[in-house]
């Protein structure tokens, strides 16, 4: 058996079933190989950054890896923003990275690079094949090094996928448990929370599921403690009949006033916070001067066992307070940045996935969605951007029998474009609703923040230029038809409400343009 078909053959046996791929010469033969192994579904890509933000979501929802196929060296830098934020995100995924034969390299071809410095990046796992007869047990190790919540990297030269020799394996390699909290840790906790002093609990990684959510709700009701979690969580569950938690702020200086006071903050399953970037005259680290952290689970850690652990501890016999079922009145009128949050809130389904990069003209979505019926709720986990269309195919793809709503900023939709291929070729279930307001406007409010627009010369035109959408304007509607997406543009609450119904009612992808304001005019 030649060794791309062992490898192949290896993933489905380790559960690795899907791989999104962008291949090249060098990849043929695992693409041929296909053939031979059918259970393995290959999904088309057209830029290898989508393949890896759909594996990525892929992940998040099945709780699983799936596969990338990646051309070389250039094609993973292609796909590595969203390599960094599925690591950002604990998500497991495989990467099969081509490689030229062992006998080519010394040639220095066009497209030799150094693909170790490019993987090591991203991947907490990295391995060059050196034969076919390692290649089953290595793609066995990559799949349970991922399974650990990681990127695992396996590189592949072409003549180890062509020459004879394989041999797959047949069971998948057994993954490491996540570590338990100590038991010191958990009574450092119990502690804190007990002592009449201000507290934040903040939890992140597998902790924002339901069941965590649930626990970490018991112990803030018993105990009185601020409740919080990571500012982009991996996954998410929320809606009525899900234990509520507020999301710590993305702006230093509201997430500051949210931690204001606090004299002891316990991390379960998330990293001690910090701003996104630095700002001239403020402090990086957003724990509050003379407050004690507690870190109880880290992100790979069972985060979920310990605030169980936790609550019996401090939180005996007190049940959690569910959300209830409450959705806003339709709105009417020409869109603002409310009223389409209000329509998101009024007609997301049942069991839907949302997949949200809306950045700043999302801002209204939290409270407006709080008690929509349950859904998941995904995140652009390391802030690299280009992440939203992609994730949302993978998600479609791990969960076929449920709607996936991708909520995508304008300016981040272009990075990733290409997705609504992917997303009509595979009769994907995703409507993606797309905030056009011809503006970074992200980047207009970070020039307030940095102190940088006092800067400015005469009337600032030649910055704003570059936070500017327009001249010419994107049409989106025109992009995604031409991708086979059917597509609407609309501009009134009454309009958007029409244009989502009808997507949920029909088989397939849609895209629903909705023409709003920038937050930061």
């Amino acid at each position: 058996m030649i060794g791309a078909q062992a490898l192949v053959r290896s993933l489905v046996a380790s559960g690795v079933d899907v791989c999104f791929a962008n291949p090249g010469t060098s990849e043929m033969h695992f693409v041929a190989a296909l053939d031979a192994v059918p259970e393995m579904r290959a999904v088309l890509t057209l830029f290898e950054g989508v393949a890896t933000g759909a594996a990525d979501g892929y992940a998040r929802m099945a709780d699983r890896p799936a596969a990338t196929l990646l051309h070389l060296g250039p094609g993973l830098g292609n796909g590595l923003a969203n390599l960094h934020n599925a690591r950002r995100a604990g998500t497991p995924v495989v990467n099969v990275v081509g490689d030229h034969a062992t006998t080519h390299a010394q040639y220095d071809a066009p497209l030799q690079s150094d693909i170790a410095a490019v993987a090591g990046s991203v991947s907490g796992w990295l391995r060059h094949t050196g034969s076919p007869a390692e290649l089953g047990a290595d793609a066995a190790a990559a799949v349970a090094a991922a399974r650990a919540g990681q990127v695992a990297t396996l590189v592949l030269p072409a003549d180890v996928s062509w020459d004879e020799g394989g041999s797959p394996v047949t069971e998948p390699v057994a993954v490491a448990q996540r570590p338990a909290a100590d038991a010191a840790a958990l009574r450092a906790a119990a502690d804190a929370l007990t002592s009449g002093e201000p507290c934040v609990l903040f939890v992140g990684g597998e902790a924002t599921r339901a069941p965590g959510l649930a626990a970490a709700n018991r112990i803030a009701a018993a105990t009185g403690a601020r409740l919080l979690c990571e500012t982009f969580p991996t996954r998410l569950e929320r809606g009525a009949g899900v234990a509520p938690v507020t999301r710590l702020a993305y702006l230093a200086d509201a997430a500051v006033h949210q931690l204001a006071g606090a004299r002891h903050l316990v991390l379960v399953g998330a990293r001690s916070p910090v701003s996104f970037f630095a700002y001239p005259g403020k402090p990086s680290d957003l724990v509050p001067e003379g407050c004690a952290v507690h870190a109880v689970a880290g992100r790979d850690g069972a985060a979920e066992a310990a605030l169980e652990e936790l609550a019996d501890l401090v939180a005996p016999g007190t049940a959690p307070r569910l959300a209830p079922a409450a959705r806003p009145e339709l709105p009417t009128g020409p869109l603002t940045l409310d009223s389409a949050a209000a329509v998101v809130g009024a007609l997301l389904p049942e069991g839907a996935i949302v997949v949200d990069e809306s950045v700043t003209s999302g801002r209204g979505l939290p409270p407006l969605t709080a008690g929509a019926p349950r859904h998941d709720w995904l995140t652009l986990t390391g802030g690299a951007i280009g992440y939203g269309l992609p994730a949302a195919t993978g998600a479609a793809v791990a969960c076929p029998d449920r709607p996936v709503w991708c909520l995508q900023a304008d300016g981040s939709a272009m990075y990733t474009i290409s997705a609504l291929w992917t997303h009509a070729r595979e009769g994907l279930d995703v409507t993606t609703v797309l905030y056009n307001n011809s503006a970074y406007a992200i980047l207009r409010m970070e020039l307030q923040q940095v102190g940088a627009a006092g800067l400015l010369e005469r009337d600032g035109e030649r910055a704003r230029q570059l936070l500017d959408l327009s001249r010419p304007d994107l049409d989106f509607v025109a992009l995604a038809t031409g991708m086979g997406v059917p597509a609407v543009r609309v501009t009134t609450a009454e309009e958007m409400a029409a244009a989502l119904r009808r997507a949920g009612a029909e088989p397939g992808p849609h895209l629903v343009e909705v023409m709003v304001p920038p937050a930061a005019p």
